[in-house]
């Protein structure tokens, strides 16, 4: 969602606010703002459109200051106009604020603020915090006057103020959406994810919900919305600043799709032992008789997230033979959940602060689940919420299209079920050695998955212009079609629809024609011969098919026609960590049909890398 980076320190304030705003990019968004205090006058500058726009303006009319904040915007209230661009100002324009979230009684609060004397300038809920702290504002600091209008603003939202009458100083506010305070060599950070402030300080607090910290030049003082004083250690971020630059990769995605292999070993890594055939969780957090009395599994997610519990559940179901439901975020709450305290629930989040997902994590916790979290981000929110935590070490994941953290989440959600087979007694000492050797033979399967980019590239060169797109997989490899479908949809832009394969002829079927390119997941596995049914019965329709199948493996040289066809080979593995090999030559094949069509791949439209609010 919206990106924002607050500095106080001894650098100057413009060249680190653009920076960590270019750092935010991949999150979306539609226009960008700065504002500084100089010389106790305010100044903001605000532009439509990308950052380049802002730092035009910049050139233009240039900005000097001793500390400020800047925000990139995704729009919710209001077009994405200069006018609506954040930071927004009260009417004395002494007072400006950043914010990620919504207000939700804005309107109330807006009625009842014009009626006090108040007008305003844009169409946006943000624009009502500034008055809203404005007409709080009673000269005894900013902090009091945030925490006053706190008290009568509903809704989630991330804020950060700085006022000209108090000067010295940034007021942070956490209530949904992220933010981390950064707490470097005599100087000071708010942001809203890591990567903005990385670049200078790997020390980092991770605000809690309803919190406020109050930012000088002197430290970084966090207190409750009730005024209580909190106290925080820093957590040290282990992801190296390099990481998140291109590394002279044409786009973040190519680079992260091209990361996988080292993601996937740094997440094994530790975990497995082939001599004893065990799985080392300790950060479960869970007693091993409490796992072992598990009677349900309940994955809880969002997105690309959603399909990697589909996956998991055959991972769990099979290996530990305990039943498992997979539930988009968005929609348990409102169902009203069959959970007791021998359910596990399982929310898988690349960030942690997924708002959806965090709401049917607490939700589940309620009626009495035991909860684990699968997040990338050390120290935010699910992972402090949730009982324990797996970490997926995939490093910072900047294209908005999820690569790497999908496929080290399937990874994790391998592990949980081999320890869940552990402590359940479901597998033999051989047979959880045999999953774990085919687990550490990952990496070197996906290197070898990696070399299909050339042929994926020549694919691509072929079918670029089609308007639709079927995905169509079977058993463990359906939920790999809908991720397929999604990756090529996302960045794109061409309509896509991924399906179990047996669903075809119960409507996509229908679709079929010589304008409709198939891509079929075909693995040499248990299902092979009803993907290959599937295959003909397209083919008969006057389908093209690009098929995805083992290496090695000329059974589908016969159905394929090289003129209208295509055939993608990737290296064998074991059956349940076959989707992890098959999802790169589609994350591939998106990523070239993207770049021929001229689409903005790290920063498709409309799509946010973190969604935090509902």
């Amino acid at each position: 969602m919206c990106g924002i980076i607050g500095y106080i320190g001894p650098k100057p304030v413009v060249p680190i606010i653009i920076d960590g705003l270019r750092r935010l990019e991949y999150r979306g968004y539609d226009s960008a703002g700065i504002a500084v205090v100089d010389q106790g006058q305010m100044q903001v500058r605000r532009s439509a459109g990308k950052l380049s726009n802002l730092e035009t303006a910049l050139g233009r009319d240039p900005l000097a200051g001793q500390y400020g904040l800047g925000h990139t915007r995704w729009a919710t209230h209001g077009r994405p106009t200069e006018e609506n661009a954040h930071p927004h100002r009260d009417g004395s324009g002494r007072i400006v604020v950043v914010h990620n979230g919504i207000i939700e009684n804005y309107l109330e609060l807006k009625r009842d603020l014009t009626a006090r004397g108040h007008r305003f300038e844009s169409e946006t809920d943000t624009e009502v915090v500034a008055h809203l702290v404005e007409d709080e504002w009673k000269n005894d600091g900013l902090e009091k006057a945030v925490q006053r209008a706190m008290a009568r603003a509903r809704g989630l939202f991330a804020l950060v103020l700085l006022s000209a009458d108090d000067p010295g100083k940034l007021v942070a506010v956490r209530n949904g959406p992220p933010i981390v305070v950064g707490i470097g060599e005599a100087e000071f950070f708010v942001a809203s994810d890591v990567p903005a402030i990385l670049a200078h300080t790997r020390n980092v607090v991770f605000m809690d919900d309803r919190e406020m910290v109050v930012v000088t030049a002197e430290g970084a003082k966090f207190f409750g919305l009730d005024g209580v004083p909190h106290e925080h250690a820093p957590t040290r971020v282990t992801w190296d600043p390099v990481m998140a630059e291109k590394a002279g990769y044409k786009h973040f995605m190519l680079k992260e799709i091209i990361e996988q292999p080292h993601a996937l070993r740094e997440t094994i890594l530790g975990r497995v032992s082939v001599d004893s055939a065990q799985t080392f969780l300790g950060e479960i957090g869970i007693p091993e008789k409490d796992l072992a009395a598990v009677t349900k599994v309940m994955m809880l997610a969002c997105g690309t997230s959603w399909h990697a519990a589909l996956v998991g559940k055959f991972m769990i179901e099979e290996l530990a033979r305990v039943p498992v439901e997979v539930d988009y975020g968005s929609e348990f709450r409102y169902r009203n959940p069959i959970v007791d305290k021998q359910t596990l629930a399982v929310a898988i989040t690349q960030s942690g602060e997924t708002a959806d997902t965090l709401a049917a994590l607490r939700e589940a916790k309620a009626k009495g689940a035991r909860s684990i979290a699968i997040c990338n981000v050390v120290g935010s929110m699910a992972t402090r919420e949730a009982e324990g935590t797996i970490y997926t070490h995939a490093g910072p994941e900047i294209g908005v299209a999820s690569t790497k953290a999908f496929t080290t989440q399937l990874v994790a959600l391998y592990l949980l079920a081999l320890r869940l087979a552990e402590v359940r007694g479901t597998l033999s000492a051989e047979q959880r050695r045999e999953a774990i050797e085919a687990l550490m033979a990952l990496p070197t399967v996906i290197e070898g998955a990696l070399k299909a980019s050339k042929v994926t590239e020549e694919i691509a060169a072929r079918f670029h212009s089609r308007k639709d797109f079927l995905y169509l997989g079977r058993g463990v490899n359906y939920p790999i079609a809908l991720e397929g479908a999604l990756k090529l949809k996302e960045i794109s832009y061409i309509h896509a629809e991924g399906y179990p394969a047996g669903e075809m002829k119960h409507g996509p079927i229908a679709l079929i024609d010589e304008e409709m390119p198939v891509v079929a997941l075909a693995p040499r596995d248990a299902v092979f011969e009803k993907m290959l049914g599937n295959i003909q019965e397209a083919k008969a329709r006057g389908g093209s098919v690009i098929a995805v199948t083992t290496e090695g493996d000329d059974t589908l040289d016969e159905l394929l026609d090289p003129a209208v066809d295509a055939k993608i080979a990737i290296p064998a593995t074991s059956p349940l960590l076959t989707p992890v090999a098959i999802t790169i030559p589609l994350q591939l094949l998106s990523y070239h049909i993207a770049v021929r069509r001229g689409c903005d791949v790290d920063q498709p439209r409309n799509l946010a890398k973190s969604v935090t609010v509902e």
